[in-house]
């Protein structure tokens, strides 16, 4: 008998209590795995395992819900204590004794050994030049051409163009 989960475990005691009451209540004892149980105490131990697990399921629903009030009250507080912490920090300061009293402690800095800075250094080089990216004086050097394009014909749809003679070489023009 493949028993699933507590459901069917309670529904399945229930009908074992049906069927003994039904059908055991006359026989005066039981000799079941090397004891013998009268059937009014086989019925009180059977339904002492449903309790039981009335009591599981009850207790295991209250700890779900205590567990799920716990995350809403800790998602509420943590960002209060980070604020706090900020405030506690700017207001006393990173060297004062005053953030052991609040259980806070000052923030550590990251020192980078010389190893490290020249690692770091070459690595943004490369980076740079994979990505071909400038700093302030490449890009002032940097200047953009304009591509030379063939002058283009006035179209004969467009605008009419209007021309006035020449005058002739070595001529002044005259006013009238």
């Amino acid at each position: 008998m493949a028993i699933v989960n507590n459901t069917t475990t309670q529904a399945h005691d229930a009908q074992v209590i049906v069927g003994i009451q039904k059908h055991l209540l006359n026989v005066p004892s039981l000799p079941l795995a090397g004891a013998t149980y009268a059937p009014a105490d086989l019925v009180k131990l059977v339904q002492s395992r449903i309790d039981s697990a009335g009591v599981v399921a009850a207790a295991s629903a209250n700890w779900h819900s205590t567990v799920a009030a716990q995350k809403a009250l800790g998602a509420k507080l943590t960002p209060l204590l980070r604020s706090l912490r900020q405030y506690v920090l700017n207001s006393f300061g990173e060297t004062s004794p005053v953030l052991a009293d609040f259980g806070f402690t000052a923030p550590k800095t990251a020192t980078k050994t010389p190893e490290q800075k020249v690692a770091a250094a070459a690595k943004a080089k490369a980076t740079r030049e994979a990505r071909g990216t400038l700093g302030k004086k490449q890009k002032a050097k940097v200047k953009g051409t304009v591509p030379a394009t063939a002058p283009s014909a006035p179209s004969a749809a467009s605008q009419p163009a209007v021309t006035s003679p020449a005058p002739a070489a070595g001529t002044t023009p005259r006013a009238q």
